[in-house]
């Protein structure tokens, strides 16, 4: 199957839920930090609304990142455009929203940043997810060079493919299995993202011999970051930008 490549040269590090550390996850104020750290790429989560609208959350359920309450896929937009996204995180962020996909897209477009949009489905979600955000990528970014979109779901980045078969996407796993490349080459995907604590040297190998960029996540610490840079890895998705302020 064709793989569709990203229109952009992967950088070494994405900032891990937008702004890493250094700002409540998955929210406009991260994508700021993030660009005026001098990062380039950013990675963000999205989930379908009740009302089948992506916006940027990690988790099922609301309690964690905001003051909201209940899972994300039962709650309408209404509702979550009235949630607060940063109080959790410091009282500094009060008031910071929660972002549909459409905010985030816009503010990355602006501010020059690449983006690996992770599709995140709620449980018994997954093919609607990947069709609905897949094809709002193609909306949003449409004329500009489009994001690379991952996940752990295979049902929900077969139905990315389907929904948009020009959008770049990655194999997501903890740990590659064995028949990886297989199911990459299936989905036409392009990379292989892992955690870096389970990719070993046949894995590399692999990839390298087939043309398959490896990203990792989630590394905190320049120097373990550079060993993966030697050892062939393309990127890593990192929570403390400020360690890779410069050289990235």
């Amino acid at each position: 199957m064709n793989r569709p490549a990203p229109g952009w040269t992967f950088p070494r590090v994405f900032a891990h839920r937008c702004g890493g550390a250094l700002a409540p996850e998955n929210t406009l104020s991260g994508l700021r930090i993030a660009a005026a750290m001098g990062c380039r790429a950013v990675e963000f989560d999205v989930m379908l609304s009740g009302d089948n609208t992506p916006w940027l959350i990690h988790d099922e359920t609301l309690e964690r990142t905001s003051d909201g309450i209940g899972p994300v896929c039962q709650t309408s937009d209404d509702a979550l455009g009235r949630l607060d996204a940063g109080l959790r995180y410091h009282r500094a962020f009060t008031g910071e929203p929660l972002p549909t996909l459409a905010a985030a897209a816009a503010l990355c477009l602006e501010l020059g940043l690449m983006v690996n949009v992770e599709i995140k489905p709620a449980a018994g979600h997954e093919a609607v997810t990947g069709e609905i955000v897949a094809t709002r990528i193609t909306e949003l970014w449409r004329g500009a060079p489009l994001p690379i979109a991952s996940s752990f779901s295979e049902v929900a980045l077969e139905a990315a493919r389907q929904a948009a078969s020009q959008l770049p996407l990655g194999y997501l796993s903890v740990k590659p299995p064995p028949d990886w490349l297989h199911r990459l080459n299936a989905l036409g995907a392009y990379s292989l993202h892992c955690a870096v604590g389970e990719l070993d040297d046949a894995v590399l190998d692999a990839a390298k011999a087939n043309g398959v960029p490896v990203l990792c996540y989630t590394v905190n610490d320049r120097p373990a970051a550079d060993a993966l840079f030697k050892r062939g890895v393309a990127a890593v998705f990192s929570d403390r930008i400020e360690k890779f302020r410069t050289g990235t």
